[in-house]
């Protein structure tokens, strides 16, 4: 178990850095309105840490977070790390989440509720209040000893759903025609765009899966809530629309509260009064820009992150989105992050160079993209793997291309609903010349050489052009099979190849992973493997830049000169009304996988799994 987190430091002359007092709310008190509990010390109280997951966990640090040593959006490993203090903390009896609109996925859930049950094995109390109940809340609650709901809420229990949209008649409908190949017949990539329906072979690859994560969805609630299959189906059927008494009485929870009568239902548990430490997890100083000089302010646009440990340590490597050539992006496509091979590589190649990292995790949270990009970031990795330990963290979905890459590593952890596999490959190009004539937008094409008209929008590719591409095809799944043999001698690539996706503990059955366990888990099983101390440091990498080269191309983008809006071909509004229309957490599982394909104008080969699926 780490002891000390790294806690980066900004020393300025002149500037005051600032630490948010903690905020206590006493039984009896409206905690809603944060009053703070009087200054006189309660009697025989029990002072309870509450944790507020109130938005999505981010996977790396912001860009600027280095610079206060705070972060107003906090990473899943601070989340966790603030629960496992807990866990350490003498002084401390227990813990409460409060959910609030977090739009957590599966594996966060795990990881969450991962640290939660380590608190319970310390002897502590662990409770969670939430005004709704879906299966998300409803599989986070499992973990604590006791669920309380918001008396007026809701609780819909509904299972795992998919949508698949096939719009290769609309597109016909449109004059376009996705000139797609694939390699892998359980991959599925171009069947939204090619077919009007799934293919079998499509159709058994994500049921088998879907069976798998509803499983994961099921198994927490099961032994947390003490329950059988029968009596969960039951909930889950009467569960719809329900209030919270009826969730009580359906087991899902354990009592409905009013939020200012809170602390007071937790005083039955502690058998003590109770107030309520309300940390923001993350926000451990900032900088007060009123308390400093000019010099001082100055001074920071000269600062740099400090990105060498003093000490030995371990490294973080973040593949967080698409993959792309090139550098990665803060905010591409309907304002997605991408990870860019070179900036990957530039990463590893720092790593490799300071003696004092003993071992690299690199953590995944990628539905692939181009396949070059993915060959060059697993040189770069088995380059530094040749120097040093390098294990895989797998968060939501290490597929395809972000599989390819995963295979470069020593040991891969995933969680019970992480998504591995998809091994193939999908090409292609949109025709658009039936969409040209209905618009009576007329093209003059002029090339020179043999196959420099391969990209012409008015024309699907010949037969000797789509040879080509189906030979290039082929030839990177072959690569792409051989990357994974390597890495995964005790796979049967015959079973796992093709375009397979498999999750959790059926991956390690199929020899795509090793072992069950979150970013944490999988950091302090590297840390006692490398005989790290206990208070060893973690950098995070692709490392944060100086505040003037972020302002730099800050104003860059503003001027238009390097906005990744523009080469989306959509407008702000535009993506705006699409994410309103699926939904935030549809939208941040589809948006990878979008931008991904948007690469097929310039990369005619991907490693993509562009699926999505969604737990109600």
């Amino acid at each position: 178990m780490r002891c000390a987190r790294l806690t980066l430091c900004l020393a300025i002359a002149g500037a005051a850095v600032l630490l948010p007092a903690p905020r206590l709310f006493a039984a009896g008190s409206d905690s809603s309105l944060a009053s703070p509990a009087a200054v006189t010390p309660a009697k025989a109280k029990a002072t309870v840490t509450m944790i507020t997951l109130d938005e999505p966990p981010r996977e790396k640090p912001g860009q600027l977070d280095w610079l206060t040593g705070s972060s107003k959006h906090p990473t899943l490993r601070q989340i966790v790390e603030a629960i496992d203090d807990v866990a350490d903390d003498d002084q401390s009896p227990g813990l409460l989440i409060r959910v609030r609109d977090a739009q957590l996925t599966g594996s966060q859930i795990e990881e969450i509720g991962s640290a939660m049950k380590r608190v319970r094995e310390a002897g502590k109390h662990v409770h969670l209040f939430a005004e709704n109940f879906g299966m998300h809340e409803v599989k986070l609650g499992s973990y604590a000893e006791g669920v309380f709901g918001q008396t007026g809420g809701g609780v819909s229990v509904s299972g795992v759903y998919m949508e698949e949209m096939y719009l290769a008649d609309t597109l016909a409908w449109a004059g376009v025609k996705a000139d797609m190949v694939q390699v892998g017949p359980y991959k599925g990539a171009n069947e939204q765009m090619t077919r009007s329906a799934p293919s079998p072979e499509w159709s058994e690859n994500i049921d088998q899966l879907l069976d798998t994560l509803y499983a994961a969805a099921r198994r927490p609630i099961l032994d947390g809530r003490h329950m059988t299959n029968e009596r969960l189906d039951s909930a889950m059927s009467e569960s719809w629309l329900a209030d919270m008494d009826d969730a009580v009485k359906l087991g899902l929870i354990d009592r409905a509260v009013d939020l200012p009568d809170l602390t007071s239902a937790l005083s039955d548990a502690y058998g003590k009064d109770v107030e309520l430490d309300d940390i923001d997890v993350g926000e451990e100083g900032q900088l007060d820009p009123a308390t400093m000089n000019p010099f001082a302010i100055m001074s920071i646009f000269k600062k740099a992150p400090e990105t060498s440990p003093k000490g030995p340590a371990l490294a973080i490597v973040h593949v967080d989105g698409a993959i792309i050539d090139g550098d990665s992006t803060e905010g591409g496509f309907m304002s997605e992050a991408s990870v860019g091979s070179r900036t990957i590589r530039n990463a590893l190649e720092d790593i490799a160079a300071d003696d004092k990292f003993k071992g690299v995790l690199l953590r995944i949270n990628s539905p692939g993209g181009s396949a070059n990009a993915s060959e060059v970031m697993w040189q770069g990795l088995k380059r530094l793997a040749a120097k040093k330990p390098v294990w895989v963290s797998v968060g939501d979905m290490a597929a395809s291309g972000g599989y390819y890459i995963a295979s470069a590593g020593d040991k891969i952890f995933v969680d019970p609903s992480s998504i591995v596999g998809s091994i193939g490959v999908v090409g292609g190009k949109y025709s658009m010349k039936g969409l040209y004539d209905t618009l009576k937008v007329h093209i003059t094409s002029r090339s020179r050489g043999p196959k420099a008209g391969m990209f012409a929008s008015d024309q699907p590719w010949t037969p000797d052009e789509l040879a080509s591409v189906r030979a290039k095809m082929t030839q990177t799944f072959e690569l792409f099979k051989s990357r994974v043999a390597a890495g995964r001698p005790n796979t049967d690539l015959s079973k796992t190849a093709g375009g397979w996706l498999f999750a959790g503990q059926k991956a390690i059955d199929m020899g795509l992973a090793d072992e069950i366990g979150g970013e944490s888990e999988a950091l302090d099983a590297l840390a006692a493997a490398v005989n790290l101390p206990d208070d060893y440091e973690v950098f995070e990498f692709p490392a944060p830049r100086p505040l003037s080269e972020v302002i730099e191309d800050a104003m860059q983008g503003f001027g238009g000169a390097s906005s990744p809006l523009p080469a989306s071909g959509l407008s702000q509004g535009a993506i705006q009304s699409i994410r309103t229309l699926v939904g935030d957490d549809a939208w941040r599982q589809l948006a990878p996988s979008l931008q991904g394909l948007l690469q097929l104008r310039k990369d005619p080969v991907l490693l993509m799994s562009p699926q999505v699926v969604i737990i109600k």
